[in-house]
């Protein structure tokens, strides 16, 4: 009886929905020819599940992270194709919900390059519009490099993509290449103004506008700073702070002009021309 109770009392209250661990979702796609090293930039991610969720992964890797993008905590699941050619249907099915797609390949392999042109189509047929970036994998191995940055930069260009070199092993671009696509996603579906006010200043720039909110552009050229470094202050000054400048100036000169006498010539010069003269 006493437990009958104690069960009712538990089921009459409601249960507290649970606080979410992040502020956005994105569901992000890695594509590309097998043995390109997708697995490698998956595993080194941390705090990741790696079992979906969802369904059965046959033929899929998965993986989730979360990323700080701008103060916000965006958590991304992550699908990973074998590369083969019969999982085809699989990535039909994958890339509609996706809301970006990573097209990798490997530096030293030219045959991977190539086949990004076949990646791109199956994407630009199922997933039209996504945002997109290009992925070149095994940067530690540069000394066996097949395909040269300048080709790949070129290729990603052309086809509205950024190019990012990364390296698994040393850790190199990992991160960045991850929240350069959440922004680019964030931005298409219109989230980006949610969080612009609340944008994490760099800390150049919060040393640029402390220096110049104590101090005039004139002021600049007397703090014992580089040559560059005293142009970049006078470009940020100029832009930022302009009414505050102006206001300073024509003070100045106000200034200026109260302490000049003016002088007025003799009318006709004499041998004590200097007596002549007036001042006023």
């Amino acid at each position: 009886m006493c437990s009958m109770i104690a069960s009712a009392a538990t089921n009459s209250h409601p249960r507290s929905s649970p606080v979410k661990s992040y502020d956005y979702l994105l569901k992000f796609l890695l594509v590309g020819d097998s043995d390109v090293g997708k697995q490698e930039i998956l595993s080194g991610l941390e705090d990741g599940a790696s079992e979906s969720p969802f369904c059965s992964t046959n033929g899929i890797d998965f993986k989730t992270t979360t990323i700080l993008l701008d103060g916000k905590r965006v958590k991304l699941h992550l699908w990973d194709t074998s590369g083969q050619g019969r999982f085809c249907t699989i990535i039909r099915s994958y890339s509609r919900g996706a809301q970006g797609i990573l097209l990798v390949y490997d530096i030293t392999n030219k045959w991977s390059f190539d086949g990004i042109d076949r990646w791109l189509r199956e994407v630009e047929e199922h997933a039209p519009g996504v945002p997109k970036i290009l992925i070149g994998n095994r940067l530690h191995l540069a000394f066996k490099r097949q395909v040269s940055e300048v080709i790949a930069d070129s290729y990603a260009s052309k086809n509205d993509m950024v190019l990012y070199e990364v390296s698994p092993l040393c850790n190199y671009n990992i991160v960045e290449s991850f929240t350069e696509l959440s922004r680019l996603a964030l931005r298409r579906n219109g989230m980006e103004r949610l969080w612009r006010s609340n944008k994490v200043l760099s800390l150049q720039e919060l040393c640029c506008r402390t220096i110049v909110a104590r101090t005039t552009v004139y002021g600049l050229e007397q703090l014992p700073l580089p040559a560059a470094m005293k142009n970049h202050l006078k470009s940020y000054s100029l832009t930022s702070c302009k009414p505050r400048l102006r206001q300073g100036h024509t003070h100045q000169q106000e200034k200026n002009i109260k302490k000049t006498k003016i002088i007025h010539p003799c009318d006709s010069p004499t041998l004590n021309c200097r007596k002549s003269c007036v001042l006023s």
